[in-house]
């Protein structure tokens, strides 16, 4: 595949918002820093649904039931392996937490990660397999299905349009405003997203559905990287014997905790080699020489710089969006080669390929689609983004 390659680990030089915070915290105190590793210490596990709310519900199941088994497991497994690490449950037994309590006990707990887990369902018995939701707007009719069903729980709580600051469940208009509310994590959370289906694919051996994007409640308020898990469809007679499995339950929980585990080791690595390359902001420095210091240190980090996209007429595929800038050597990209950084309208887009005929980008979307089923392809003209038809009338001339 021509735009697909295989994943070598890389170190970002930054983590650019623990040294931005950094920054503002030293200019604002006067006083120089010398920054400490960063240490992953709390996570929060959500088993979804639960008490009156059973989620998904299959010809033998509950997804209630699911995915606290799943979720006890997976704490387990970290609380074992990492006694270090404070595991904290939105839910140990059969009750009903809202979903602004379940973001609610990860900020205020000052949690580090927070993995929500569900199961999936459809009205065709055919889908199977799992996929990791970050928070963002969906593209596909899919991804808004699934979360307007698993936010639709909100109908069980009393005065649920006040709460969630006039949020519809049953309208697809109030869903796509809610859903442009990115989180600011977004980086880190398809990181820990990425991580997750390549343990689902290779340590569980479940159909790799992809990372993808869509408006969760439950997501909507952490203020910390947050991913939410669907283990797989319990529609699918097939899947849903898997899932009510012990063998099945420990598989997904060992491919959760496998991801946690490969995810904390990243962070705390990249945040090391932060630490050792910091600068020493202080008092001396004006507002203006810090803006220069970070500007230098964001434009020489190469995973992060905008494409310059040349002249004449030219189309990519767009892979996804966001408003937040993310790393082009983010493993979400991994299957990728030269991904490229446009800014438009307050979002930074994320393309590949660079061809001057549609024909030729046709070819590398449909390569592209087989690791992110919602990609599409854009034009551009000297630079500037125009539409296809556009695109296809200028060709004819």
């Amino acid at each position: 595949m021509q735009y697909v390659n295989k994943y070598i680990p890389t170190l970002t030089k930054f983590v650019l918002l623990i040294v931005f915070s950094l920054i503002i915290y030293s200019y604002s105190f006067g006083v120089g820093f010398e920054p400490e590793s960063y240490r992953l210490k709390k996570v929060v596990i959500d088993a979804g649904h639960g008490g009156r709310d059973s989620g998904a519900v299959g010809k033998k199941s509950k997804e209630k039931d699911i995915v606290l088994a799943v979720a006890l497991k997976v704490g387990e497994y970290i609380e074992t392996s990492f006694p270090e690490v404070d595991v904290i449950y939105t839910r140990k037994e059969d009750v009903f937490v809202p979903l602004d309590e379940r973001s609610n006990i990860a900020n205020e707990k000052g949690a580090d990660l927070f993995i929500s887990i569900h199961c999936n369902a459809n009205p065709s018995r055919v889908p199977y397999g799992a996929e990791t939701y970050v928070m963002g707007l969906h593209k596909s009719e899919g991804n808004l299905d699934v979360a307007m069903r698993e936010n639709a729980v909100i109908t069980y709580e009393e005065d649920y349009s006040t709460k969630y600051e006039g949020y519809d469940p049953n309208s697809a208009e109030s869903f796509i405003v809610f859903s442009m509310m990115q989180n600011h994590s977004l980086d880190q959370s398809l990181n820990m997203a990425s991580l997750l289906q390549e343990e689902f694919r290779d340590r569980a051996r479940r159909h790799d559905r992809g990372v993808k994007q869509a408006g969760f409640i439950v997501l909507w308020k952490t203020s910390m990287p947050s991913v939410l898990v669907e283990l797989g469809f319990l529609s699918n007679p097939k899947e849903e014997d898997y899932l009510i499995t012990s063998e099945g339950q420990t598989y997904l929980a060992s491919a959760v905790f496998r991801a946690f585990r490969a995810y904390k080791e990243q962070i705390e690595l990249k945040s090391s080699y932060a630490a050792e390359n910091s600068f020493d902001y202080s008092l001396d420095q004006s507002k203006s020489e810090i803006s220069a210091t970070v500007s230098a240190q964001w434009n020489d980090n190469s995973e992060y710089q905008l494409t310059e996209l040349g002249t004449g007429l030219t189309y990519r595929v767009q892979v996804t969006a966001s408003k937040n800038r993310i790393a082009t050597n983010n493993p979400f990209f991994k299957n990728l080669e030269n991904v490229e950084i446009y800014s438009a309208n307050n979002m930074y887009k994320y393309l590949v390929g660079n061809k001057a005929t549609y024909e030729e980008i046709s070819e590398i979307c449909e390569q592209v689609r087989e690791l992110f089923p919602d990609a599409f392809i854009i034009a551009f003209k000297d630079g500037e983004q125009i539409s296809l038809d556009k695109a296809k009338k200028i060709s004819q001339n």
